[in-house]
């Protein structure tokens, strides 16, 4: 797609079309990979057993935090790269795929290795019994070995995004799914091989994703593409990228840190049949929760792109439609745990005491679910316009800051239920916090201080939007 078009595509068509034009192949795109780990579950679940989805809940935060430093990478470059196509620097905007490349594979190379070698002591630490720590340990091992796949097509994908090929982004993901879908029966019950045959399953799936992304950007009339001159890392821009990515990074790195938690706790009041009814939960609510990812996704290109072209009534625009509609997503995952909760169990399961831990689990911790959509959201807002100091605060705001100490201490009053309820509370406490910096950030920039004038009180520079 030539520059200019689009230039004039971001900068000047409607923004409500543009979202959904951007969105909706995002949203899909996530909703894939969600279902991916639904479609691997359930394969699991019904080929292997209960102690198979307690070892899947046991890997989360492993994945988890291989995860936030790949995001780590793959946010800042895609928010940077949005912003400088908007601001028309192209040199600036093209290297971002070199410094993704790069970063990406030293990442996943350094990180792969140490986790390989302390990988027993990981798990054990992360909420594994001596039960489910061999299907976990199973399960990990291909794809730590094969780290550098998982973290090029996430790379590739979120720049895909943000250079506006959406729907290419969305075909990546449903590549991904075809290798889950048609190899995890194959690897797992026609030849046997277990949670490993579960892992293999899922690279497969990555491995068509690369293969299509780096074809795309081969291609020599891509706006963003492989070229001479981008396979040198600048420490000011690298400087750049990580502070932009640090606030995915510290919601990887959170989650991690409070799953580690939730597991413990959960094995500490309910044993092995509860941490496999949180990997149920978890996933159910991975669908709605991917889904607003991938509306942020979509959004996050049209206020970087805006925000660089110095058009901020767009920007607010944008942050308006996202808003709701994240808002709506995440209320369709609160009415479906009030309404059907033991009809989604079901889906995984047909355990009787591992679909009644799950059911009761999910009621309560799907209560206030509808309170993450709009979060996600501002955070997205402020790492699209390169606040990384408030992006990352409001991305520690849910787990760290709201729910890690209600994980300690409600179990303490209340057993099981107090794990399953810190969930809710820590929803409600997060939004509230994440719209009051909201609320100040467009406050500072509707009303700007003259230097010098007595009456009015500046606001924190790390609420306003400046130059990079």
């Amino acid at each position: 797609m030539p520059q200019t078009v689009q230039e004039n595509e971001m900068g000047v068509k409607s923004i409500g079309r543009l979202l959904i034009a951007y969105s909706i192949p995002a949203i899909i795109g996530m909703v894939v990979v969600a279902l991916n780990q639904v479609i691997s579950s359930i394969y699991i679940g019904y080929g292997i057993g209960p102690v198979a989805l307690a070892a899947m809940a046991v890997t989360f935060p492993v994945i988890n935090l291989l995860m936030a430093f790949c995001q780590l990478v793959a946010m800042g470059c895609a928010a940077l790269c949005s912003i400088e196509l908007g601001r028309g620097d192209m040199e600036k905007a093209n290297s971002m795929l070199g410094h993704s490349v790069l970063l990406e594979m030293l990442a996943s190379v350094v990180f792969g290795v140490s986790f390989w070698i302390f990988l027993d002591p990981i798990l054990l630490f992360f909420g594994a019994s001596a039960e489910s720590l061999a299907p976990a340990h199973e399960f990990m091992i291909p794809l730590i070995v094969l780290a550098p796949l998982g973290f090029l097509m996430l790379g590739f994908n979120f720049l895909t995004r943000a250079t506006g090929y959406a729907k290419t982004a969305m075909i990546t993901a449903l590549m991904s799914s075809a290798g889950i879908i048609v190899f995890s029966p194959v690897f797992i019950n026609w030849f046997g091989w277990g949670m490993a045959g579960a892992a293999l399953a899922q690279i497969v799936g990555q491995a068509f994703s690369v293969s299509w992304l780096a074809w795309h950007f081969w291609r020599v009339n891509g706006l963003i593409r492989f070229r001479r001159g981008i396979w040198r890392l600048r420490m000011a821009w690298v400087r750049q990228i990580v502070a932009i990515g640090m606030a995915p990074f510290l919601i990887n790195f959170c989650a991690c840190v409070v799953v580690v938690v939730l597991n413990r706790a959960l094995l500490d009041y309910g044993g092995d049949m509860a941490v496999g009814a949180f990997g149920i939960i978890n996933r159910l609510m991975m669908v709605a929760g991917m889904s607003v990812v991938g509306l942020g996704q979509g959004m996050q290109p049209l206020i970087g792109f805006n925000y660089g072209a110095r058009k901020p009534e767009r920007v607010r625009q944008a942050l308006r439609y996202g808003l709701i509609a994240g808002t709506a997503i995440t209320l369709t995952g609160t009415l479906g745990s009030a309404l059907i909760p033991e009809t989604l169990v079901r889906i995984f399961t047909d355990h009787g005491p591992l679909v009644e831990v799950s059911t009761h689990g999910l009621r309560i911790m799907g209560a206030m679910f509808v309170c993450v959509g709009p979060q996600v959201i501002i955070g997205t807002y402020f790492q699209s316009m390169g606040l990384a100091k408030i992006a990352s605060l409001i991305s520690m705001l849910r787990q760290m800051i709201c729910l890690l100490p209600l994980l300690l201490v409600l179990p303490l009053f209340f057993g099981l239920d107090g794990v399953w309820v810190s969930m809710p509370i820590a929803d409600v406490l997060g939004l509230t916090v994440a719209s009051v910096f909201l609320w100040l950030s467009l406050r500072a920039q509707d009303n700007p201080c003259v230097k010098g004038d007595p009456e009015c009180t500046p606001s924190p520079d790390f609420l306003k939007p400046r130059e990079m």
